[in-house]
């Protein structure tokens, strides 16, 4: 018997445009003679189950059901292709969990942990993970400009502390520039991490549970045409995504294995994407992601498909693996 999958997309924050597409590729090459797929959106205002012709049904938050035309439809599984809250900070994990629906994505407490840029790099450090210097604000702190360049340095990044797909992140050449940027950080979030600016090659790791095995994906050298990897250099087609990546055997060695050991360290599930930029030879971590992109311009559907993984497969793993753990 097909099993019934909930794709949920959206979200309540500015990447539901992009979760949206990402929603519409999982859907495109769900397998359909294994899985009723069905499009579920997740806004602040509604959670509803969208038809193939546009119809919209509402979803019982009660047991996560939809009626459509007097018939009550349970769903197996939930795939979780929310960027942002409430599907990558442990809100919707920690949802499914009380009413017993397998998800596709990392736990409640992994979420919630790798959103937050300022604890999972806490966290990370103890065990010996590099990152780069950096100088934490909160909303309604004096910004002191001095002591910001007195620690990090120029150029620097400010972001926005929990925000993904390069919202809220701007990158500051002088001092003058840096209250603006603070301000651009906190339309996105109430916390802003400031970190030192690291010049170096940046790389991107894929790393998932296929078929019972943690598994490294091969990597991509992200080569911006901008200042930085931001929104326009993602989803606007204006860098180079490299996979493999131009990097030696040693340094391919060291960024895997490190990919690696964040995930098993953070005892991980599902997808996740670390982004690494290497100086001196060594890799330095910058975020990890748990429910990446899955668009055409996405960078783990390219190494995917580099270690030749199609999009049913990758696809249909996470499903199998969800339902294998309920």
């Amino acid at each position: 018997m097909k099993k019934n999958v909930a794709i949920m997309m959206g979200g309540y924050s500015s990447e539901y445009a992009i979760s949206l597409k990402t929603g519409s590729v999982v859907y495109k090459h769900l397998a359909s003679e294994k899985y009723n797929a069905y499009k579920v959106h997740i806004f602040k205002d509604k959670w509803v189950c969208v038809t193939e012709d546009g119809k919209e049904f509402p979803i019982d938050k009660n047991d996560f059901s939809v009626t459509i035309d007097d018939h009550k439809i349970t769903f197996d599984c939930a795939f979780n292709a929310i960027h942002g809250t409430p599907g990558e900070d442990g809100h919707i994990q920690g949802y499914l969990a009380l009413i017993g629906i397998p998800q596709t994505s990392c736990g409640m407490y992994q979420a919630a942990l790798t959103f937050n840029k300022r604890d999972l790099l806490s966290t990370l450090k103890p065990y010996g993970i590099k990152c780069a210097t950096s100088y934490y604000l909160n909303a309604g702190d004096a910004i002191d400009e001095q002591a910001i360049v007195a620690k990090v340095g120029l150029p620097c990044f400010v972001k926005a502390n929990k925000a993904g797909s390069s919202f809220g992140v701007s990158k500051v050449h002088k001092v003058e520039e840096l209250r603006n940027a603070v301000a651009v950080a906190l339309k996105e979030d109430d916390e802003v991490i400031i970190e030192s600016f690291l010049d170096g090659v940046e790389v991107s790791v894929g790393v998932i549970n296929y078929k019972g095995n943690v598994t490294v994906l091969p990597i991509t050298e992200i080569v911006s045409e901008n200042d930085f990897f931001d929104y326009e250099a993602k989803y606007l087609g204006q860098s180079q995504e490299i996979t493999p990546a131009r990097i030696s055997p040693e340094m391919e060695e060291k960024v895997s294995k490190m990919a690696k050991n964040v995930y098993e360290i953070l005892k991980m599930e599902g997808f996740s994407r670390s982004e690494f930029i290497f100086k001196d030879d060594e890799p330095y971590l910058l975020e990890v992601n748990t429910v990446p992109g899955m668009t055409e311009e996405s960078i783990l559907p390219q190494q995917a498909q580099v270690a030749g993984i199609s999009l049913p497969e990758l696809f249909g793993n996470a499903v199998e693996l969800a339902l294998a753990k309920k």
